[in-house]
């Protein structure tokens, strides 16, 4: 049979649909990941309480996650553009859930904010990681979609798991947040390298699958390309990645939209169970809310952004449009300072956070703008910045709420979205990849 009937037969193929697959194992380590991060602040009532630590110093533990996360992004997108995912991602999993599982021994607030380091800096490659996986598997117009459910995976984990890790700690102790959450990565650091391939090296993936998604723009050969990269750090290339308008604009964007994340990440239930008045198992339950509602706003973005592409809509206007919407949305978080009852402050949170995750698909014009062969740099510095908030917020809000209020912190948060919507609106400007 001749090289063009064969050519024929694998464009007449019905494509595989691993790329789903992968897309379900991206969304496990996503929660995985943001469970790592966030169970801390399950734990900081009791756990600050038994530790006699005050409000300044829990916002330096609480924001000592994101010092080292943010100065190990560019070394990580580095690393990133020259180590396979299969082996990063195991790597980076395992020691960051051995560093987890630690935490639930610590007995001072060295200890604590040490370990909180060592995370940090350990979960630094993850989410260049995803977004690397994504331009290797996906066409840019199922790439919104995945990257709306991987994200998503952040939120549900967290609207699920937050009473389960609640209830941890109510029967157990604080100890057992961190060892819990840690022995489920250290097994998914195993599983991940047993099971993730290539594109063309996945065992079940056709060549009908891997014709669509190179079409569709998808980078399936990236891996061959990075063994080709041979040069060390180039201060040309982080030159590229610091003076491009467009890429200052989803940088600043991510930071405010980060912000609020943040918030949620890190003082939300303190904030529930001290300055309003619940008790931790209820404010368990509560906490869940916001977290569905962000879930929710994930999924209806990266669907949404991709129907608009599928009806002829532009890659610029089918990404920012939800992107711009729901960081304006997330400003409505300023009305949990005027309002008294459980059920209207509930409310202000989780429609905040549902516009923060609608908002969250920042990752797909990541995929979109940055050169091909720098993107893991261009993730780094992306996440670099945005990931500042990880240091800020929690330092902020702890300055902020060292008062009876927590208003003026409150009010921090909705002014910060206001400015990552404008970000995107005045900064970005036409979105296609930048070529060198």
């Amino acid at each position: 049979m001749s090289t063009h009937t064969l050519a024929g037969a694998a464009t007449l193929a019905t494509p595989s649909r691993k790329r789903f697959f992968i897309m379900v194992l991206l969304f496990i380590t996503v929660v995985i990941n943001y469970l790592d991060r966030s169970n801390l602040s399950i734990a900081a009532p009791a756990l600050t309480s038994d530790l006699a630590i005050d409000p300044i110093h829990v916002g330096l533990v609480f924001s000592a996650f994101g010092w080292t996360y943010a100065a190990m992004q560019i070394p990580g997108g580095w690393l990133v553009d020259r180590v396979p995912p299969r082996i990063l991602y195991s790597v980076a999993l395992l020691l960051w859930s051995v560093a987890t599982v630690m935490l639930g021994f610590v007995g001072s607030f060295i200890g604590l904010f040490v370990l909180r380091l060592a995370v940090g800096a350990l979960e630094a490659p993850a989410y260049p990681i995803n977004s690397r996986v994504v331009t290797t598997w996906f066409p840019e117009r199922e790439r919104a979609t995945a990257v709306g459910v991987y994200t998503s995976g952040q939120f549900v984990g967290l609207a699920f798991l937050t009473p389960v890790l609640a209830w941890l700690q109510h029967a157990f102790g604080w100890h057992m947040v961190f060892v819990a959450t840690g022995v489920l990565g250290i097994l998914w650091a195993v599983l991940w390298y047993l099971v993730y391939r290539e594109p063309r090296d996945f065992k079940g993936a056709n060549e009908a699958e891997i014709q669509l998604i190179s079409e569709g723009g998808g980078l399936v050969d990236m891996q061959t390309s990075a063994r080709a990269v041979k040069a060390g750090f180039s201060w040309k290339d982080l030159g590229i990645v610091l003076t491009q308008r467009k890429l200052w604009g989803i940088y600043i964007g991510q930071f405010c939209l980060n912000s609020t994340l943040w918030f949620f990440l890190t003082w939300f239930p303190t904030y529930l169970v001290k300055y309003r008045g619940m008790d931790f198992i209820k404010s368990g339950l509560l906490a869940s809310l916001p977290f569905l509602a962000a879930f929710v706003g994930v999924l209806c973005s990266g669907f949404f952004s991709d129907w608009l592409i599928r009806r002829g809509a532009s890659v610029g206007l089918a990404r920012k449009l939800p992107i711009i919407g729901g960081l304006l949305i997330s400003t409505s978080i300023i009305g949990a300072n005027y309002v008294n009852s459980t059920a209207l402050v509930i409310t202000c949170l989780a429609v905040a956070f549902f516009g923060n995750g609608l908002a969250s698909i920042t990752w797909s014009l990541v995929s979109t703008l940055a050169p091909a062969r720098l993107l893991g740099l261009t993730g780094g510095m992306f996440n670099f910045i945005g990931n500042l908030a990880a240091i800020t917020t929690p330092l902020v809000i702890g300055f902020l709420a060292s008062g009876d209020s927590f208003a003026p912190a409150i009010t921090y948060i909705a002014v910060v979205a206001l400015i990552g919507a404008l970000s995107y609106i005045l900064l970005v400007g036409k979105v296609e990849r930048i070529e060198l």
